[in-house]
């Protein structure tokens, strides 16, 4: 990591973290999902750099990966569970960073969202140059099954790079041997997700997040500016309603098409079982030979 990447990584956690105190704010019953999310969107153009991924918001027993259409009309509610998970990118150099927020009048959620923030407490309190990642992990699992929960064992933190939003270590929220080491002038996220039932999630329902894996086999099949918008990110996340200014059938036929060419995955909401509550806190570190710097903080 050079000067420029640190500082463009320090930048982009800044406004992350900005983000995610504005969001803690707003989340209110009545709001609808797609006004925070488009919101979070806006303000992070408007502050010098671009999304690391489109801002997400999931509630209750959706774990992850709740991303509104560009029609979404669905509003929070009191008694939700609400997570809001945002990245933010300056120059490719990524920050992911993610909060919960109780929306219940009896804060019946409370003891959930503390047990996945004490976890990541404990999680950075172990972070050193040379640290196993099982032990992170460990950390992990000890706080929120302490707190009479359990955490989500096939979600994981990750390292980030640039252009990348998921890279090695993987970091599981339990103690999984031969995961890794972390070294110094790594950058990752630390993300422990708590919940009320079993704590294994699966896929389910429609996808509005994607990303470009590879170029596309077919490209004069597909609409130039569609095609031209998509590869600007890059092979960063993308939404649909990152599209709203160009035709949407267009949108649509490229997505399709290039879902079929094995260019672009989908990526549905991440769900625990029906009436189960699962909270989410995360992070994102610089680990350097002697100090561990939160650039979410």
């Amino acid at each position: 990591m050079d000067a420029y990447a640190i500082e463009c990584s320090r930048k982009a956690g800044r406004i992350a973290s900005e983000c995610r105190e504005w969001a803690k704010q707003n989340i209110q019953p009545g709001v609808t999902i797609r006004s925070v999310l488009e919101t979070i969107e806006d303000q992070i153009r408007a502050k010098g750099a671009q999304p690391g991924f489109p801002a997400q918001s999931s509630r209750n027993y959706v774990a992850a990966h709740y991303c509104s259409s560009p029609e979404d009309e669905q509003a929070y509610a009191e008694g939700d569970c609400v997570k809001v998970d945002i990245g933010v990118h300056v120059d490719g150099y990524i920050a992911d960073t993610a909060a919960t927020v109780d929306l219940s009048s009896d804060k019946r959620w409370t003891p959930l969202v503390d047990a996945s923030r004490r976890a990541l407490d404990a999680a950075i309190a172990t972070v050193k140059d040379g640290v196993q990642v099982s032990d992170i992990g460990a950390a992990i699992e000890r706080t929120i099954l302490a707190a009479g929960f359990q955490p989500v064992r096939n979600l994981t933190g990750h390292g980030l790079a640039r252009w990348k939003v998921h890279t090695a270590p993987q970091i599981p929220n339990y103690a999984e041997r031969g995961a890794g080491t972390l070294r110094a002038g790594m950058i990752f996220a630390i993300e422990p997700f708590a919940s009320t039932g079993r704590g294994y999630i699966r896929e389910a329902g429609k996808a509005e997040v994607f990303m470009m894996v590879r170029p596309p086999a077919k490209a004069k099949a597909l609409d130039r500016d569609v095609l031209k918008a998509i590869e600007a990110w890059r092979g960063l996340p993308i939404a649909r309603r990152y599209f709203r200014h160009l035709d949407r059938d267009a949108v649509e036929d490229a997505f399709t098409k290039l879902a079929r060419q094995g260019s672009l995955v989908r990526y549905p909401p991440l769900i625990e079982d029906e009436g189960v509550m699962v909270a989410q806190y995360e992070h994102s570190i610089y680990l350097t030979e002697d100090s561990v710097e939160i650039l979410t903080a």
